[in-house]
């Protein structure tokens, strides 16, 4: 059985852009590399440009103030880069859908791939299933992915690092 990768893996894709925004077209080919995404075009300046504005777009819906705003972001970046789903078994890597047109470029793709990604995760999961870290001092964005929906830091580091601040603030 082929998964979608626009699923989890879009959403995932999203956040490791915003993470860690490519500045470079080797850096944008590394990501979607790790990523798994099948490029059908090679990796252009424009598309580095489409992906910066895509990060943007992810990042006002990772910040939106309330659920109507977030749902709202993530219908324009899906009107924007996404089209009607096809099945297709392109790479004979398994049939899966795009939310795509065939033949476009690396940028559009990748845009794709966070808007239906993330559309996708926020439907399954909850609307209030992305955020940034809890820490103060740390602006990283996380995609809740846990099974009970608490997650509050972009990584284990962040978490511990804050636990022990709380433990300190109580010893004194």
């Amino acid at each position: 059985m082929q998964l979608n990768p626009y699923g989890v893996d879009g959403v995932v894709m999203a956040q490791d852009l915003a993470n860690r925004p490519p500045a470079t077209e080797a850096e944008l080919r590394a990501i979607c590399d790790d990523h798994g995404l099948i490029r059908e075009r090679p990796i252009t300046q424009d598309d580095l440009e489409l992906v910066a504005l895509a990060i943007k777009e992810w990042l006002a819906v990772v910040d939106a103030p309330d659920h109507d705003e977030r749902s709202q972001r993530v219908n324009a970046m899906t009107a924007a880069y996404c089209s009607f789903p096809t099945l297709t078994d392109h790479a004979r890597t398994g049939w899966h859908l795009h939310y795509r047109p065939d033949g476009i470029s690396v940028g559009h793709q990748v845009g794709a791939m966070m808007a239906a990604g993330t559309a996708l995760h926020l439907a399954g999961r909850g609307i209030t299933r992305l955020g940034r870290c809890d820490v103060t001092d740390c602006d990283r964005v996380y995609v809740d992915l846990t099974r009970n929906g608490r997650q509050r830091y972009c990584s284990p580091a962040c978490a511990n690092r804050d636990a022990v601040r709380r433990h300190r603030a109580r010893q004194r």
